[in-house]
């Protein structure tokens, strides 16, 4: 979820708003021993729904007025009734037989899968349209080159402000969640492959948006594209800042590296002082080093010497770093604790300060993974990119491929380049350093330091706006007209420049969205498509699976279960799965469910739970057989392990994260608090 410079930080939490805005005007009524009722087929999943602006509740059903609900707000149906001519809904705020009133069905949305969608960043894709119907999108998935089919529709809606197929489309800028929150709740979704070979989600999904005030329109005005003028994009681009936090492997092989580093941050303040941009660009920096247990003489695991939100110009700077020193040890490992020092840079810096916000990475060697005893984090690169997706900060690796460091170099490129993909660009932004070479290494930090600058310079003066920041960049983004051309002499140099100008453009489109106040279309009902129609590489949403509290501890249980049973499998694979078949003997409920536990496939022993198993997802626990299993290799069941190993840990970091734990109903149980799991978190 699923993610991408789309702004996570300001995307996570507020997909949950409803816990400030969604309260109930009743108090609830104890309706003891009631139960809200089953979706369709299911055991275990209730209906539920979400109220659409001018949904009104009411103590009885009646022609009178009740009492006005906010948007968004989700309610258990305990039950359903007609009452003249009128279809009624009788809810609550949870499933434990608290009940708040009746309201009319018809100004609520079913809402009963708990999966909801955000946009990605608008930069370098085409424009996502909501579709009436899903038939035009299986046709443009059926066309081996959907580009002009997709751009006629596309000028309709952009030139006339409609086409007869779509209901609305995103809009120009990146939302902000945090001014304008919106929810895109799954109704229905199904996996497809197209003629291209990709395989993309065709999702049905309803807008609710907030309103401000009565009259309030959306963004999208209809379905026609936001407008605004250049000069005022100039004028919202005077609050435009950016946070470059370097984060420095500080240990005994790395001087060089950490002088020239701080040479190159010394240079550019100097030029950014001339330029009066002092308060638009500020510089951090974070060392880390390894475990101080297994070898104490490493003084600290990472440490904050300089905060961007605090530091003054390049003079304070330095002097916040003049300590900064090589370890005068060795750590026990090669591999150093690359992710508490990028985790302590995520949060320790106040990131939603600034307008662009990047962390570049440097180091020499690889990064302890999260199942490695050493870790101080626990967490994979995987995990680690969440967590940077999530505050709306693009990481750059600049990894120092010295001679002594051979036998590591694969490893850590392929964990940086994991730790780097950028779903904007879809590449990762790793920058090797061949040979460890201290003048290209330095180059390299001069030449980024300065584009980033750059691209602040000019976004504050407004002289991208007219052309770039309104028009996500039509240069490098979805038109053909071709990039500059890079040269064969400096092609890596020149690539890194035009990465970060792209990444720029991104990064203003979700300032200019935060600052404008843009909305996510109004209320309706419309199809999309997860995927680019033209460009089916690039994700248009990401999408986020509402989990309860009971819900992910007992999907803890399960995970840590096979994880147990996997690492019998090592020795003996009959014996793995006889434990799994036993394990869902014992959860069985019926006899049904316990002759499904003689099978060898784990998608057909009812292990996970139904909000798991109906899903629009491959998941690489449920696909699992005997057969399959014995066909691995010992390094892929090993591989296997460590997967779900690091997943439990993030499910305990889920749970200890009270910012993110969230009611969706004022007076809802505590146990029907929900987080936002990324699908990808999912087993």
């Amino acid at each position: 979820m699923a993610a991408a410079i789309l702004n996570p930080a300001r995307l996570t939490p507020l997909i949950l708003a409803p816990v400030v805005l969604g309260a109930s005007l009743f108090s609830a009524h104890h309706a003891h021993g009631a139960t809200p009722l089953k979706v369709e087929n299911k055991t275990s999943i209730y209906q539920r729904v979400l109220t659409v602006p001018g949904c009104e509740l009411a103590e009885q059903m009646s022609s009178r007025s009740g009492k006005p609900q906010p948007a968004f707000t989700r309610f258990y149906v305990y039950q359903r009734q007609e009452f003249n001519g009128a279809k009624w809904l009788q809810v609550g705020p949870d499933s434990y037989g608290n009940t708040s009133g009746w309201m009319k069905a018809d100004c609520t949305v079913p809402w009963n899968m708990q999966m909801t969608l955000a946009f990605t960043n608008p930069a370098d894709r085409h424009p996502l349209l909501f579709f009436k119907d899903r038939a035009p999108l299986d046709d443009l998935f059926a066309e081996e080159e959907p580009e002009a089919p997709f751009q006629a529709i596309l000028q309709a809606v952009d030139t006339k402000g409609r086409h007869p197929q779509v209901v609305s489309r995103e809009p120009e800028y990146q939302v902000s969640l945090e001014e304008n929150f919106y929810l895109l709740p799954v109704m229905e979704a199904e996996e497809t492959f197209t003629e291209q070979g990709y395989r993309a989600r065709i999702l049905k999904v309803a807008s609710v948006s907030k309103q401000n005030g009565a009259g309030a329109k959306s963004a999208t005005n209809g379905n026609a594209k936001p407008k605004a003028s250049n000069e005022n994009a100039k004028n919202l681009f005077k609050g435009f800042s950016a946070s470059i936090v370097f984060v420095i492997d500080s240990t005994i092989s790395m001087g060089p590296y950490i002088e020239r580093t701080k040479e190159a941050i010394n240079n550019i303040y100097q030029v950014i002082e001339k330029k009066e941009l002092l308060d638009k660009v500020k510089f951090g920096l974070v060392a880390y080093r390894s475990s101080v247990a297994a070898a104490p003489g490493l003084e600290y695991v990472s440490k904050m010497y300089v905060d961007p939100v605090t530091v003054k110009d390049g003079k304070d700077f330095l002097e916040k770093v003049k300590t900064l020193k090589p370890a005068s040890v060795s750590s026990k490992a090669f591999n150093e604790d690359a992710y508490a020092g990028v985790m302590q840079a995520l949060d320790d810096v106040k990131w939603n300060e600034f307008g662009a916000r990047y962390l570049i990475l440097v180091t020499d060697a690889g990064a302890l993974d999260g199942d490695d005893a050493l870790s101080g984090t626990g967490l994979s690169a995987s995990q680690v990119k969440l967590e940077a997706d999530y505050r709306g900060v693009a990481i750059y690796a600049l990894h120092l491929k010295t001679p002594s460091g051979k036998n590591n170099h694969a490893e850590a490129e392929q964990q940086y380049s994991e730790l780097t993909h950028n779903a904007v660009l879809n590449k990762p932004l790793y920058f090797p350093v061949e040979a460890g070479d201290v003048d290209r290494f330095g180059r390299k930090v001069d030449a980024l330091a300065e584009a980033i600058a750059a691209q602040v310079k000019l976004a504050y003066s407004g002289e991208q706006a007219a052309g770039s920041a309104l028009n996500a960049n039509p240069e490098y983004g979805r038109s053909k007209k071709p990039a500059p051309p890079v040269s064969a002499d400096n092609t890596e140099d020149e690539q890194l420049l035009q990465d970060t100008l792209l990444l720029g453009h991104a990064m203003q489109l979700a300032y200019l969205g935060e600052v404008t106040g843009a909305k996510a279309p109004n209320v309706f009902e419309g199809w999309i498509s997860d995927r680019d129609i033209v460009e089916q590489t690039k994700p248009t949403v990401d999408v986020r699976v509402l989990l309860t509290k009971s819900q992910l501890s007992d999907l803890s249980d399960i995970v840590k279960q096979i994880a147990d049973a996997a690492n019998q499998g090592l020795i003996s694979p009959t014996d793995m799965f006889k434990k799994l078949q036993s394990l869902s003997a014992t959860m069985g409920k019926d006899a049904n469910q316990v002759k499904q536990a003689e099978s060898t496939a784990l998608s057909e022993m009812g292990l996970m739970g139904e909000y798991i198993e109906g899903l629009p997802y491959l998941s690489e626990v449920l696909m699992l057989d005997e057969e399959t299993w014995k066909s691995w290799s010992g390094l892929q069941q090993e591989k296997f392990i460590r997967r779900l190993n690091t997943k439990l840990k993030y499910y305990r970091k889920y749970n200890d994260d009270v910012d993110r734990w969230v009611s969706l109903a004022e007076g809802s149980d505590p146990r029907e608090h929900v987080y936002p799991v990324p699908l990808e978190m999912l087993p």
